[in-house]
């Protein structure tokens, strides 16, 4: 038996790349990803980097939807 923060060190220690990362992230907000995928995601991603894309992506959707909202607001259509 490991001692309980031992696991989240090991977690930590992953191999995968930032950029796996990034594309296991992007296919998440869209919803679509094998069972397959996500089994090899759960054993190579670092959660640390999981986290911090999340964050990334999460501020990137945040940013496109007001730039959508000011555009639209901005040409008049939504204000006929």
């Amino acid at each position: 038996m490991s001692r309980p923060g031992q696991d989240l060190k090991e977690a930590a220690a992953r191999p995968g790349s930032f950029l796996q990362t990034l594309r296991a992230v992007a296919w998440s907000f869209f919803g679509v990803r094998r069972g397959a995928g996500y089994e090899e995601d759960v054993a190579k991603l670092n959660p640390v980097h999981v986290i911090i894309a999340g964050v990334i992506g999460a501020a990137l959707f945040v940013l496109a939807l007001v730039l959508v909202v000011n555009w639209v607001i901005g040409s008049g259509v939504a204000g006929s």
